[in-house]
């Protein structure tokens, strides 16, 4: 019984929806092509020709056709109608476009503070509209929009339009186009109120990329907010200009959508690309047209007010996983975004996994730029125990970072390292103490995978029994790693990798200082670190130079899965002069999870006889 009220319910749907079909006109245009066509076909398809008689229906397709030919520039086209069906439900226009209006004046200006400011000038050399042209409404009402944004986000809060005339003359099938923006006086920022912070109120102040007295900038505020949320000491961030809260000033929310206290805030697009400092960073439109409606001031100025809410002091994190060349591991994360009010940072990590088992831990001191200065303490304890080498480290570093406009980071540091090694017949206990630098920097765009990208790290070392250490060595390594696309299904990556080591005392220097080759990150189709210089007993030693290249095609096959080629080559080594290089090549495939990107690769190791291939699995992004 159920079914069959279920089976005439679906079927009085059925019927009450199939007449919707055709409903709207059908429309066949002869004589007319291109955007102009298509607009008269978008301006005609809402039409519901059963609600008109004839006549009627004839007058609303002349009318709809006219308006949408008038907008591209067409004021005396000729239109033939003819209708079919009983009841009508297809028209068949035949249209004689006739001759087309064009631009012969073209007259833009800005007048006011504005005049005199570059961003204004950008957009007027580039208007969209040039005399000469044909005619479309578009270009101008686009130009319009893109004054009053930008009068907006630069703080001409007071602009208008006093000319704003658009005069066609068919019969000359001529347009003259006069817009005259004056801009008014600029506004500047005022006094700067925080709110709700946990740190001292002059370190966030040295964040600001504008203070009180500036010339207004929308996008300042966003790069702000950016700043805050860079340093993780909030878990919430507003900065926002004081604008008029009456009710006479509320915005409707978006459908679906309640009101937020925060309509006015100003938003950062989360465009990977987009950098922070960036002038032209879009602002929430509901907080430009908030922002034209701040109370008259004489002063011209824009009180900014940043409420914050602090961040939990403690963040726990457990992440598990699986790589070849460990297999399965676990990361376990412990966070202190802020200890005090100077926003000092604590993070431990303990590793585990079945070759290495490591615990380290970093103490993060700001500076005047918490962003870009900093001290760093770190700490660590580390076992290996992996093919020919039993390892137990213990270390500290003491480092000053800087980080440059340009995107490096250098560090100057100075490392103190305890260690109990066995490599291969070597047993010995060593104590170094040296100081490095070293200078980094990754770009990349779509981080999780990155559709462009590159990595560099450039580290130098040196020991001197001099000063206590238990050896003298000079070390320099080099990382590069690319990352390109050709079209959207095509990707390439490219990577080298340099190490060298001068030294007299080679016995003396511990496994993490010496150079090993082979992994899922460096020689596929080799063990992890399985490949350096050998000792008569065919143990491994460890090498004093290193060198690793790879290079990677991949081809989307569908969606997240991407197919790969390969081939790695490099060994770790004991002189330059006679490098004796492994090579593995193979085929993989790459899936983007949700996890991250996960890769399974299948390599064949070309110097290697005994084994036919290798399989490397792991998760996690290139960089």
């Amino acid at each position: 019984m159920r079914w069959n009220h279920a089976w005439r319910l679906a079927c009085v749907c059925l019927g009450l929806g199939a007449p919707s079909a055709v409903l709207a006109l059908d429309v066949e245009i002869e004589g007319l092509e291109g955007p102009a066509a298509d607009n008269v076909t978008l301006y005609l398809d809402t039409i519901q020709p059963s609600q008109y008689r004839e006549e009627r229906l004839r007058a609303k397709v002349r009318n709809q056709t006219l308006e949408a030919m008038r907008v591209y520039g067409y004021y005396e086209p000729s239109v033939e109608i003819r209708f079919k069906g009983d009841p009508i439900d297809e028209a068949e226009l035949a249209i004689t476009p006739g001759p087309r209006v064009k631009i012969t004046v073209l007259d833009l200006s800005v007048i006011g503070d504005a005049e005199q400011d570059k961003a204004f000038d950008d957009v007027l050399a580039d208007p969209g509209l040039a005399v000469g042209e044909p005619l479309v409404h578009a270009p101008y009402d686009s130009l319009r929009g893109k004054l009053s944004s930008l009068s907006l986000q630069r703080g001409y809060f007071d602009a208008d339009f006093p000319t704003r005339r658009m005069e066609v003359r068919p019969w000359e099938q001529s347009a003259r186009i006069y817009l005259t923006l004056d801009s008014g006086p600029r506004y500047r920022f005022g006094d700067i109120v925080i709110k709700g912070s946990q740190i001292e109120g002059d370190r966030l102040r040295k964040m600001l990329p504008f203070a009180s007295g500036d010339p207004y900038q929308a996008g300042s505020l966003a790069v702000y907010n950016q700043r805050l949320s860079q340093s993780n000491w909030f878990s919430s961030i507003s900065v926002r200009p004081r604008l008029d809260s009456a009710s006479d000033l509320a915005l409707e929310p978006p459908s679906g959508r309640a009101p937020s206290p925060w309509w006015q805030e100003t938003e950062l697009e989360a465009d990977a690309a987009a950098s922070a400092s960036t002038e032209a960073a879009r602002i929430d439109q509901q907080a430009l047209v908030a922002a034209g409606r701040l109370y008259p001031d004489q002063r011209h100025e824009v009180p900014v007010d940043v409420t914050l809410v602090p961040a939990d002091r403690h963040r726990f994190e457990v992440g598990i996983g699986y790589a070849t060349d460990v297999g399965p591991r676990t990361r376990l994360s412990w966070k202190q975004p802020w200890l005090n009010s100077k926003g000092h940072s604590l993070n431990n990590q303990l590793f585990l996994s079945a070759p290495e088992q490591e615990f380290s831990g970093e103490y993060l001191i700001p500076l005047d730029d918490p962003l870009r200065d900093s001290y760093s303490i770190n700490y660590g304890f580390q076992q290996v125990d992996n093919e020919d080498t039993q390892s137990l480290e213990i270390s500290t570093e003491t480092s000053r970072r800087w980080k440059f406009d340009n995107g490096w980071t250098q560090d100057l540091f100075v490392r103190t390292t305890y260690e109990d090694f066995t490599q291969a017949d070597e047993d010995d206990q060593v104590f170094l103490y040296y100081p490095g630098i070293s200078w980094s920097r990754t770009r990349s765009r779509n981080p999780i995978f990155p559709t462009w990208g590159d990595r560099q790290r450039l580290s130098l070392a040196y020991s001197d029994t001099a000063w206590g250490s238990g050896a003298t060595f000079l070390r320099a390594t080099l990382d590069t790693q690319w990352i390109r696309m050709i079209g959207d299904d095509n990707r390439f990556i490219g990577r080298v990798g340099m190490g060298a080591m001068e030294t007299s005392e080679f016995d003396k220097i511990p496994p993490s200082l010496r150079f090993f080759a082979g992994g899922d990150r460096s020689v596929r189709g080799y063990a992890y670190e399985s490949l350096s210089p050998e000792n008569e007993d065919g143990d491994l030693t460890g090498g004093q130079q290193l060198f690793t290249a790879g290079l990677e095609a991949q081809r989307r096959v569908t969606g997240d899965w991407w197919a790969a080629v390969f081939v790695d080559t490099g060994n770790a080594f004991s002189a330059w002069s006679a490098p004796e290089m492994k090579t593995g090549v193979g085929l993989g495939v790459r899936w983007i999870s949700p996890v991250g990107p996960i890769r399974f690769d299948v390599a064949h190791p070309n110097d290697d006889p005994d084994n036919a291939y290798r399989i490397h699995f792991s998760i996690g992004p290139e960089f």
